[in-house]
């Protein structure tokens, strides 16, 4: 079903495009072959986020009839998982995917294509990429880096993460150990907490061994698979440091402009269906994985006390106000960002939410 609903929307997109827009390939062009690298921050094959890419491979396979072969590969198998941009920035790969919030300490504005604390969920990070200007603000950021990034994906709202102890006030952040990448890591920092950036395969050892106190990863449907269940008792919510986390998926820029149109085409469509596909998976199978945590396994789902939420939120226009006066394109990407926020809430408070509460449970 999914090939099938990638394929349809390839068709769709080549019919909106206008006849005297769409030439088809023919002669050699039509005939020519390639075969990309994609190397991942995530254990081959991890669901949702493992398997993304590796869709995202097959779809273009089909939808190109074999012209364009993508290999994926694994965490480690070819590059570290925090080396994706470095190896595909040098053409070591041709396509990466990853979070952009690990390009933090390389590129600062770079977490606000991935996760930003209290800022968009989803379905708004979906709508500002593609429809507010979002998307050409990543692209010119990644310029430089001879990248050309596309959505890859989307968790929603995530988890605040396992802990091993409670969190009743904000003063029991202090001095604790946590696995929190990006944006929210500074603010954990402020906090009085010591932030760490591990990647995923590190997470359950370093929580065993105490190397970390706490660690957030996605929400219960990859946390149950990491089994980090076995080595914490408490579940925090909400996922105030990634509301609406995206994926990235970068590719090298040469060997983008290297293919025809119509396989740069199918890399662009076969993204975009990824990224609403990641989405789709995760709402369905949090759910189950969730219940599953708590009546199998016994773990305590608490929410985060309201102080400690209030100065996370403090703390995060901080840091965010101090990130948007460091450049020109930083601000420009705050500003728009900020702009869209406030859009998206003042009709979401008559829409989402209102629903959700008239709703109830």
């Amino acid at each position: 079903m999914r090939k099938a609903c990638v394929a349809l929307l390839y068709l769709a997109l080549i019919g909106c495009g206008g006849g005297d827009k769409v030439a088809p390939a023919d002669g050699e062009q039509s005939q020519q072959r390639f075969e990309w690298k994609l190397v991942t921050s995530w254990p081959k094959n991890f669901p949702g986020l493992g398997l993304a890419p590796e869709h995202f491979a097959e779809a273009v396979e089909r939808m190109s009839n074999g012209r364009l072969k993508i290999k994926v590969y694994g965490a480690g198998q070819l590059v570290p998982a925090l080396e994706v941009f470095d190896a595909v920035s040098q053409g070591t790969a041709e396509v990466g995917h990853s979070g952009a919030y690990y390009w933090k300490g390389k590129i600062p504005a770079s977490p606000f294509f991935g996760a930003v604390p209290f800022g968009l969920n989803a379905q708004e990070m979906n709508a500002w990429l593609h429809y507010g200007g979002g998307l050409e603000l990543w692209r010119e950021l990644y310029e430089p880096f001879n990248l050309v990034p596309f959505a890859g994906g989307n968790t929603g709202v995530q988890m605040a993460g396992w802990f091993n102890r409670e969190i009743n006030s904000i003063a029991d952040i202090k001095g604790l150990k946590m696995r929190i990448p990006g944006l929210g890591g500074e603010v954990f920092t402020r906090a009085g907490g010591i932030s760490v950036n591990l990647p995923g395969g590190e997470l359950y050892t370093s929580m065993q061994t105490g190397v970390i106190d706490a660690t957030e990863w996605v929400g219960p449907y990859n946390d149950l698979a990491f089994g980090f269940y076995q080595v914490a008792k408490y579940y925090y919510y909400p996922g105030w440091h990634e509301p609406g986390p995206a994926l990235e998926l970068i590719v090298n820029k040469q060997a983008l402009e290297a293919l025809p149109d119509d396989l740069q085409a199918i890399v662009e469509t076969a993204a975009r269906a990824i990224n609403q596909d990641m989405l789709d998976e995760y709402t369905a199978r949090n759910n189950a994985a969730l219940v599953e945590l708590v009546e199998k396994h016994g773990v305590q789902v608490r929410k985060l006390p309201d102080d400690v939420l209030a100065e996370f939120q403090r703390l995060s226009a901080d840091v965010i106000a101090e990130l948007a006066a460091e450049d020109p394109l930083t601000k420009r990407i705050a500003d728009s960002m900020r702009a869209f926020a406030a859009q998206s809430s003042a009709y979401h408070g008559i829409s989402e939410e209102a629903y959700y509460n008239a709703r109830g449970k």
